[in-house]
């Protein structure tokens, strides 16, 4: 009778333990899992930070350029240290991640970047009606897919946290869609990857 109280409080006691290691750990992928997410999303933060200087430059304040334009390189120079930084902690992260987020970095600097070259080369925005800025002037819509690219890769990498039922899930539900292509112009890749 003793014997089958002790092996009982043992089993309770091995099972208990069981559990409270899983939940650990389970707690423990969750909370890693949150903390590479946040940097993905600063690391893409960094960079729409940075397409959106072509419009910055344009509606500087016409009234002091000097001061306009030092304010304005030493916005650009912050974000540019901090996407460097990203640069090197998704491929770290990530060779995929990296990988795309490298591509997307250099489409921003070829197209967001002459675009801002040109930009310091026209008079600055004095009047309200100019602060629509069109297509036909800055066009950034060749980012689009490498936004898209970035935030498969994220997802990717970021399903590697999730619990092996949610994978197998997510496998067999990907398996039953076509293919996957590039959002629309109003639709962000962030917004389309969170609906996978």
């Amino acid at each position: 009778m003793i014997t089958g109280i002790l092996t009982s409080a043992v089993i309770a006691a091995l099972l208990t333990g069981t559990v409270n290691i899983g939940l650990g750990w389970r707690k423990s992928r969750t909370e890693e899992r949150d903390r590479v997410r946040t940097v993905f999303a600063e690391a893409f933060a960094a960079y729409t930070e940075y397409r959106e200087y072509p419009y910055v430059i344009r509606r500087r304040n016409a009234d002091i350029p000097g001061d306009e334009r030092v304010r304005i390189s030493e916005m650009v120079r912050q974000t540019q240290q901090r996407i460097n930084y990203y640069l090197a902690w998704t491929q770290s992260e990530s060779p995929a991640v990296g990988k795309a987020y490298n591509e997307l970095v250099t489409a921003a600097r070829n197209t967001a970047g002459v675009a801002m070259k040109e930009a310091w080369k026209t008079p600055a925005i004095t009047e309200d009606h100019e602060m629509n800025i069109s297509t036909a002037v800055v066009n950034l819509t060749d980012l689009t897919k490498h936004e898209h690219n970035y935030a498969m890769a994220v997802h990717e990498h970021l399903l590697a946290f999730a619990s092996w039922p949610v994978r197998v899930f997510r496998a067999l539900r990907s398996s039953s869609r076509p293919e996957q292509v590039a959002p629309s112009s109003g639709q962000t890749a962030v917004a389309q990857a969170e609906t996978l």
